[in-house]
């Protein structure tokens, strides 16, 4: 009979029986997909050998003790791994006993109370635990460290003498070059690999397929990336999957992921993909490679929420695309109120494990919240996952949601900038359609929107610079439009709105080339949702004469966003200069859905500030082709050439009278009594966004506009406007001598006699 000294390692699966009830087959393929892809590998790396297998339980004996442990580490950190990307009643988990002691062999075979022990030991253990005995825990003293928790002496069955019991809680004196790896399923003790451990986990694990165990990723290959890798760490969070019982929580897990992106993003040394672009991919069973070369990214994060009352647990991997190893993956747990703090630290998990320096903004902007009321944040998450879809019910939802932030906490300037985005987006769309459905006219949502912008000023975040660009750019102010998208880049570096506002806004300035190249970033950092940018690009070339190549960047546009209106507009004028009279006729038709045949050019130039005069001649000649309807007086000469200095203001209008006339309805008209301290009285139907008959304010002339204070409408809210002369005879006879432009249109006034 042959006797020998042996460290012995047994485990089993917890809640085995239960499992197979649930689901045998799954349970039984996902089970040999573990051995095959990692615990066998380990086992085999660290010298171990499998001397038994007892349905879910295994038997190993190891010639090294420090090799049993190290073994048992990497295998609970890697099936912990696994176990974290499904919810908890479908995960696997083990418990195991090492012993170091005599054995007996026979065969390949080994009994004895060495085996016996370590049996023993599992039993005792709790899922994810490994319980070792007090041998074990002295003979790897000095070698590599492990922390113990000490549990005591334990009468184990058919063992003559008491055992001491030592639990593995940790260990702490080791480098991480992948990352701390995990929690145990009890949440109170954190598993670190030792550097060996942690490469071989690494290579073992590979990237993990959602809800089910599968191969080692195929590492993505750079010479097929859809684009060149960016300068600077790269990255995609994909769409958390929602591994709540209630289906309705979809949206938290929505949530989590935008915040997340939200916060990556204000992060100038990474390169992050828009939230649209990741989003691309919910729903959809993607591989890793596919997601990288598809967008041209490095590091594509994943995960998955589970909220059950008032407990939430975000799971959370990252993986290097071009390895297809993993950095990190870990699980966060804590309770609602904890929301805040848990995307925080998957957020700085990221950014140290990517070894990315903040600025001293950035510290303290990355991951800032903006209200610790977390029914309030709900309330946010659920607008925009309305808002997100883009459609005028959906939008009128949302709003419902952001007011009920905003009650919730007054003081919560990101949904008052939800707000604001919900009430322009019916302002540039054109059509009645989003304000019908909002349950207010053109007008009145202007005016809601000024008034939840100023409340959103007191913390603003990009949001609130992009609409006050898009605003500015309404107002025919190109210069103030490209400052407020600046202002939002500043904030959120990574921002392809932003980007996508600046470069519009410089279009539209007579900076083409320089809004080609701001278009040209937005399509690459949002790849999979290019129909906005092309038609900047489209935009841009048009207003640089090149026609021919607008007319084709405008049709690929319309290819990726049919129901965006602006871009057939401009198409029919497009093809109207080339001669394409058909298709420029069709594009018009497009354009103007909502509209009956007889929408006159004067209002369809109202949609596009070109700053340039030829090329706002040259927009109308294309659109009179195309068939637009040119009523008496043409349109309003709009352009950098007629707009009236600082002073030529003043002199017009301070210690005036004005009449003016609506751009929209002929029959209705205004008048303005101005004091020459600027002092001013409006009478008549509104031209600014909620100053009504009889209200007064007061202007001054600042940077060539007139700005004004109206009390009436919000304190302390400065309305600028630019002025333009009419220089056309046949469009003075129409209109008037001058036009002031704010957010509800051009607005025709002459002085009074």
């Amino acid at each position: 009979m042959e006797r020998r000294l042996a460290a012995i390692l047994t485990a089993d699966v917890v809640g085995y029986s239960r499992l197979m009830d649930d689901d045998e087959a799954g349970i039984l393929a996902r089970l040999e997909g573990l051995r095959a892809e990692t615990l066998d590998p380990l086992i085999s790396q660290h010298h171990g050998r499998i001397v038994k297998l007892m349905g879910d339980g295994f038997l190993i004996e190891f010639g090294s003790v420090v090799d049993a442990l190290e073994c048992a580490i990497a295998w609970q950190d890697a099936v912990e791994a696994r176990a974290r990307l499904v919810s908890d009643d479908r995960a696997i988990r083990f418990r195991m006993g090492i012993n170091l002691g005599d054995v007996i062999v026979k065969g390949d075979d080994v009994f004895g109370d060495g085996v016996n022990v370590a049996a023993r030991l599992e039993g005792l253990a709790d899922a994810g635990d490994i319980l070792v005995s007090r041998t074990v825990a002295e003979h790897v003293k000095g070698k590599i460290t492990p922390e113990f928790e000490d549990l005591g002496e334990h009468k184990l069955k058919n063992i003559s003498e008491p055992v001491q019991v030592f639990r593995v809680t940790a260990q702490t004196d080791v480098p991480q070059p992948v990352a701390e790896i995990g929690r145990s399923a009890k949440g109170d003790r954190k598993w670190v690999a030792t550097t060996a451990v942690a490469v071989l986990f690494a290579a073992a694990v590979g990237a993990l397929w959602w809800q089910q165990a599968m191969p080692r990723e195929e590492p993505a290959l750079v010479d097929r990336m859809a684009f060149p890798l960016p300068d600077k760490p790269s990255i995609a969070v994909l769409p958390f999957n929602n591994l709540s019982e209630d289906a309705s929580e979809e949206y938290f897990a929505d949530g989590m992921t935008e915040d997340l992106i939200t916060d990556l993003s204000k992060i100038s040394g990474l390169f992050v993909i828009a939230r649209n672009s990741s989003f691309s991919y919910k729903g959809k069973h993607v591989k890793i490679r596919q997601v990288a070369e598809e967008l041209g990214v490095r590091y594509v994060l994943e995960g998955s929420v589970r909220r059950a009352g008032d407990a939430v647990r975000i799971n959370a991997q990252l993986i290097d695309a071009k390895t297809g190893g993993h950095v990190w993956a870990k699980r966060y747990d804590g309770s609602r109120a904890d929301v805040f703090e848990l995307q925080d630290r998957v957020t700085k998990q990221i950014v140290n494990a990517l070894a990315v320096t903040l600025t001293p903004k950035e510290t303290k902007t990355v991951s800032k919240a903006g209200t610790d009321n977390v029914a309030a944040h709900d309330a946010y998450l659920l607008g925009l996952s309305f808002y997100n879809r883009r459609m005028p019910a959906d939008n009128a939802t949302a709003k419902t949601h952001f007011e009920k932030a905003i009650q919730l906490d007054p003081e919560y300037s990101a949904a008052y900038a939800a707000l604001a985005k919900v009430y322009i987006q019916g302002l540039l769309d054109g059509t009645e359609e989003y304000s019908e459905k909002l349950g207010f006219a053109m007008y009145v949502g202007t005016s809601k929107l000024w008034k939840y912008l100023q409340k959103a000023r007191a913390n603003p975040d990009k949001d609130y610079f992009i609409v006050r660009s898009r605003l500015a750019l309404r107002r025919h102010q190109p210069d103030s439009a490209i400052a407020e998208a600046r202002r939002a880049l500043d904030i959120s570096s990574n921002d392809a709105e932003a980007m996508e506002a600046l470069s519009e806004a410089l279009i539209f300035a007579g900076r083409s080339r320089e809004g080609i190249e701001y278009a040209q970033r937005a399509m690459r950092q949002n790849p999979t949702q290019p129909g906005r940018p092309l038609y900047l690009i489209g935009l841009a070339e048009f207003s640089l004469g090149n026609t021919g190549e607008a007319a084709k960047f405008l049709n690929r546009a319309q290819s990726h966003a049919a129901k965006e209106r602006r871009f057939a507009g401009l198409l029919a004028a497009a093809y109207g200069e080339l001669g394409q009279t058909a298709q420029a006729k069709a594009s018009l038709a497009e354009f103007k859905p909502t509209h009956d045949d007889n929408f006159p050019l004067h209002e369809i130039m109202s949609f596009y500030p070109f700053s340039n005069a030829s090329v706002l001649n040259r927009f109308a000649d294309g659109l009179k082709v195309a068939g637009a309807n040119v009523q008496s007086g043409g349109f309003l000469p709009l352009h950098a050439a007629n707009r009236l200095t600082g002073s030529e203001i003043k002199s017009l209008l301070f210690g005036k009278r004005i009449e003016g006339k609506s751009f929209w309805q002929d029959e209705s008209s205004w008048q303005q009594q101005r004091q020459a301290d600027g002092a001013v009285e409006h009478f008549g139907i509104g031209i600014q966004p909620g100053v009504n008959n009889g209200d007064t304010g007061a202007g001054k002339i600042e940077n060539d506009m007139l700005c004004e204070v109206w009390p009436k409408l919000v304190e302390d809210l400065k309305l600028c406007v630019v002025v333009f002369r009419v220089t056309e005879r046949i469009a003075r006879i129409k209109w008037a001598d001058y036009v002031m432009v704010t957010e509800t249109g051009p607005h025709p006034f002459s002085a009074a006699n």
